[in-house]
């Protein structure tokens, strides 16, 4: 008997660990391409530097 809810707890734990590594893996995507904040004219980079 002791034996049965061993194995469950275990079976538990591990189907629980692998839902929230499941779940944060989906959390950390997002739609659509980069691109950076704020309106197009005041984006200054990519800049050119000056020669040395």
């Amino acid at each position: 008997m002791a034996r049965k809810t061993w194995r469950n707890r275990v079976k538990t734990l591990l189907l629980v660990s692998m839902a929230v590594m499941a779940l944060s893996l989906t959390a950390c995507g997002k739609k659509g391409a980069p691109h950076a904040p704020g309106p197009a004219q005041d984006i200054t980079y990519p800049g050119t530097y000056p020669p040395e």
